[in-house]
């Protein structure tokens, strides 16, 4: 007779689900845990590569992530509005570009969840963990399982609870990361359904990332330094932003409401695991988002936890055999993310080397079986 396996997991977010995914699609049964009284994202775009398509047909959402999705093949890089590079993503360069709101993106892999058939548990804040295998509630409740999973996010209680942070490192640079709609119409002629970086390298160092999601929104990637408090204020500050990029006027006045500033930081952790608690997604390795790797390395993560662990008696031993084999790929992918974020090589253009795209390149574990997605 077999009997089946339980997770609990704290946090709905990409990596927590596509644990949840996985795992279910193994036999496990799984619940997760989310402190929110809603199941939404954040107002924002979202870039994956081939890594994340990958884990997004393996889990059962790539399909209807891709019905309004943006692929964009080129990611410009402008100075003053004068292009000084451009990296093109096509078949013969072994990735895509992908890019979508968190939104889309994040509805799709709920669907694949009720479709697998885990079970969500909304308004219910988990504070802490236990190594031997359980979740602590806010209201002292113990939840018990063969494996849990910390997928909480940057601020993880799960992680804190059983003391895995090591070190968190904050950057000079932040973003303020709005929707806007697409407005072509109202632009002047132009690449728009390409990726831009926008530089305006003056005395005062300003970047917009222009990124198109769908054919109706637009992803805007405010970068300004955390000392300049005029352009990272929210709501944003209208002619401040417009005086540097006059280009993109007529969709930097339609952001009104929203958005949010955040700082780059990165996180480490002592290891990714204590006991039978596995920490995945920005709970582990929060990183920079300079490359666009941060939910591709989470699901990632996420996926290989699921495969480590199927059929596996010691539960302890098969998290520290997935974390060998896959934390050396996230730590590059967070160094290099962070060394962009430092010097602001995405200015120079041309930073989209072999180094810049091993996750993108990479084939996740759990998807070794499936053909490449580049043409599809």
């Amino acid at each position: 007779m077999v009997v089946s396996r339980h997770a609990e997991i704290a946090g709905a977010g990409f990596a927590g689900l596509a644990a949840a995914i996985a795992l279910r699609q193994r036999g496990w049964t799984v619940r997760v845990h989310e402190a929110a009284k809603e199941l939404r994202a954040f107002g924002a775009g979202i870039f994956i590569w081939e890594n994340g398509l990958r884990v997004l047909k393996a889990v059962g959402a790539y399909e209807s992530v891709m019905a309004n999705a943006h692929e964009a093949i080129s990611y410009e890089t402008r100075h003053d509005n004068r292009l000084i590079a451009e990296h093109r993503f096509t078949p013969d360069k072994g990735t895509r570009m992908l890019t979508m709101t968190r939104q889309h993106l994040y509805s799709c892999v709920i669907e694949a969840a009720e479709r697998a058939g885990v079970t969500i548990v909304l308004g219910s804040e988990i504070v802490a963990a236990s190594p031997n295998g359980a979740l602590i509630a806010a209201d002292g409740e113990h939840y018990k399982a063969d494996l849990v999973v910390g997928a909480d996010g940057v601020r993880s209680k799960v992680r804190d609870s059983v003391g895995l942070l090591k070190e968190r490192n904050s950057y000079s640079d932040g973003i303020v990361r709005v929707l806007a709609p697409r407005m072509k119409h109202a632009l002047r002629p132009d690449n728009w359904d390409h990726v831009i970086d926008f530089w305006n390298l003056g005395n005062r160092p300003l970047r917009i990332l222009y990124v198109p999601c769908n054919m109706d929104d637009l992803y805007l990637a405010m970068m300004a330094p955390v000392s300049d408090k005029e352009a990272s204020a929210i709501p944003i500050n209208h002619d401040v932003w417009i005086a540097a990029f006059p280009q993109l006027e007529p969709v930097i006045r339609r952001v009104t409401v929203g958005g949010r500033y955040d700082a780059y930081e990165t996180s480490k952790l002592i290891r990714w695991s204590s006991g039978r608690i596995a920490i995945v997604g920005d709970a582990a390795h929060g990183m920079a988002p300079t490359l666009g790797q941060g939910a591709g390395t989470a699901i990632m993560n996420a996926l290989a936890l699921a495969v480590a662990v199927e059929g596996r008696s010691d539960i302890e031993d098969a998290l520290e055999e997935w974390e060998t084999r896959e934390r050396p790929l996230t730590e590059h992918t967070q160094n290099h993310s962070a060394l962009i974020a430092k010097e602001r090589k995405t200015s120079q253009g041309g930073f989209w080397d072999a180094d810049a795209l091993r996750a993108a390149n990479h084939v996740p574990t759990g998807t070794e079986h499936l053909p490449s997605l580049v043409a599809a």
